[in-house]
């Protein structure tokens, strides 16, 4: 029997999305100057309010409520009438030095030995359900903000677009786990005032139907495109207006938006957010690691989906275990355990090897903060950093290094395909 499936996403100017920027920023300018730094910065926001809090072991001194202010900003909070304003906002800082309890746990003399930052379990999730190796659902969810935001900061053609607002997306399958059409759209975009609501929702969801989804549908494939068809239920901006939005109309936390950042509700989660973290912490690294993992097992062809999992002890570098499950999908003729003993000889899961493998210790998180961790594409970029003595860095770095498929052959020549 056919069967519905939903994954939603929320845009770059959600609460929970902005406090998930700022505390990337500032991991992002710690490792700039200092690649060795800790960090575990958490940031809460509200009505004209940004707080910043957590622990740091660095060299280096960073204006960060000037790195906080300069993301605001660039999300698109520039207005007084949002009631959170990237250059009147309050930024208080609650940030000091990380435990050295921990940290001794973490530091060793020999860099391959050093110890996981934390304990915890983490997934990576991968499926060939789309290009991008990556849950249909949560892919056209991202699509559909990201179009939002582009023509929100063009100024044209929707000229009433604020930063904050929400998609999701339900896909019908069939009984063989192929989608078969969507079948529900909902999205909520905060807008400007209007002098009639009724007119400003029937505006609002002509162009959401007639401008946002054929620019999503268009960057489809052929087959996925087909999934669209004239019998989806739209629900937008359904409780009738979005005026009030952001922070003045919700607090935002760093870290409550998990499930938008790795697979939308497909596979597992270990609980642990990413934002706010140095590689060090494995919540973060060994959930990129297994990701990579999931994505070139996929890739190589020796399943069609597949859950990777990880576990640590906190000060350990050696993994507690690794549990692979292909859902009946595997290619080879052998069980879920042996393809993870397999998994285990080619790739190193200590959190010194996952850094240098992935080229963690860089300034990379930001543009990972919104949009999702997963399913992107790596890129080589120049970025420009600016610590609190005015000193500049700029330096190139290679992002999503955990969505390359760099290790397809040495899976192949494992698994004898």
């Amino acid at each position: 029997m056919p069967y519905l499936f939903t994954s939603e996403s929320v845009s770059e100017g959600h609460p929970d999305k902005i406090a998930d920027q700022i505390s990337d920023a500032l991991v992002d300018h710690f490792i700039a100057f200092d690649p060795s730094s800790k960090v575990a910065c958490e940031t809460l926001v509200t009505t004209g309010q940004v707080v910043l809090a957590g622990e740091v072991k660095s060299d280096v001194y960073l204006d960060v409520q000037q790195i906080a202010r300069d993301v605001i900003e660039r999300i698109g909070y520039t207005k007084s009438e949002y009631m959170f304003e990237a250059h009147s906002c309050g930024v208080l800082s609650a940030i000091h030095e990380q435990s050295p309890d921990i940290n001794q746990g973490v530091e060793r003399e020999s860099p391959e030995e050093q110890g996981a930052g934390d304990q915890g379990m983490m997934f990576g999730y991968a499926s060939n359900e789309t290009e991008s190796f990556m849950p249909l659902a949560l892919a056209i969810s991202h699509k559909i903000l990201q179009e939002l935001a582009a023509i929100r900061k063009a100024g044209e053609p929707m000229t009433y677009l604020r930063p904050d607002s929400k998609s999701q997306v339900t896909i019908e399958y069939a009984d063989d786990n192929t989608p078969q059409r969507i079948d529900t759209i909902v999205v909520s975009t905060q807008h400007d005032d209007f002098d009639e609501d009724e007119r400003m929702l029937n505006k609002i969801r002509e162009d959401i139907i007639k401008i946002v989804i054929p620019r999503v549908k268009a960057q489809l494939k052929p087959e996925l495109q087909k999934l669209f068809d004239d019998n989806i239920t739209y629900h937008i901006n359904p409780t009738g207006k979005f005026v009030i939005g952001g922070p003045h109309g919700d607090a935002g936390l760093t870290g409550r938006k998990i499930i938008v950042d790795t697979y939308g509700g497909k596979g597992a989660h270990g609980g642990g957010a990413f934002s706010g973290k140095d590689p060090s912490k494995v919540d973060r690294s060994a959930a990129y690691a297994t990701r990579h993992i999931a994505k070139n097992l996929v890739a190589a062809g020796v399943c069609d989906e597949v859950l990777v999992q990880v576990s640590y002890a906190i000060g350990v570098a050696a993994p507690t275990n690794i549990y692979v499950n292909t859902y009946g999908t595997a290619n080879v003729k052998l069980s879920d355990g042996e393809i993870a003993k397999k998994v285990e000889e080619v790739f190193d899961m200590r959190p010194y090897a996952i850094e240098q493998r992935l080229k963690l210790r860089t300034p990379i998180y930001s543009e990972s903060a919104a949009y999702g961790h997963m399913g992107r594409t790596p890129e080589q970029k120049t970025v420009k950093f600016v610590d609190g003595a005015g000193r500049v860095k700029e330096m190139q770095v290679e992002t999503f290094t955990w969505e390359k498929l760099d290790y397809v052959d040495k899976v192949k020549a494992a698994f004898g395909l």
